[in-house]
C-alpha cells in the first residue's frame, strides 16, 4: 500500500529550525540543502514502509501510535502515526534531542 504523506505544522517547524541552524549558524548552505533533500528522500520512502515500521518503544507514544523512521543519510528522524491511509508526521528530531520528553 502507498501511503499519503502529511507533514505538520510542528514537523515543518522543525525542520525550518534545523535548516536555519545549518544556514546561519554553521553558515552550510550545502550541508542545509542536503538536508533537505534527505528529508524529500525520507518522506518517499515513507510512503512506502509506513505500516511496516515498529511502533515505538516508549510505552506512552506506542500507546499514541508512533513510530519512527530515521532519515536515510543524516542523523535526523521523524515521528509519525497512520490515519487510514496518511502517514501523519508529527514531528521531526535530530537523534541527540530527548524527542521524548518533548512528546509527552
Amino acid at each position: 500500500m502507498i501511503y499519503k504523506v502529511l507533514v505538520t505544522k510542528d514537523a515543518e517547524n522543525d525542520l525550518d529550525r534545523f535548516i536555519r541552524y545549518l544556514l546561519f549558524e554553521k553558515m552550510n548552505e550545502q550541508a542545509a540543502s542536503n538536508l533537505l533533500d534527505d528529508f524529500e528522500v525520507t518522506k518517499e520512502e515513507l510512503s512506502m514502509v509506513a505500516e511496516r515500521i515498529k511502533y515505538s518503544d516508549n510505552t506512552n507514544l506506542k500507546e499514541a501510535g508512533y513510530r519512527r523512521i530515521i532519515f536515510l543519510k543524516h542523523r535526523y528522524f521523524m515521528m509519525y502515526r497512520l490515519e487510514g491511509d496518511t502517514a501523519v508526521i508529527d514531528n521531526i528530531f535530530h537523534e541527540l534531542q530527548d524527542y521524548e520528553k518533548k512528546m509527552k
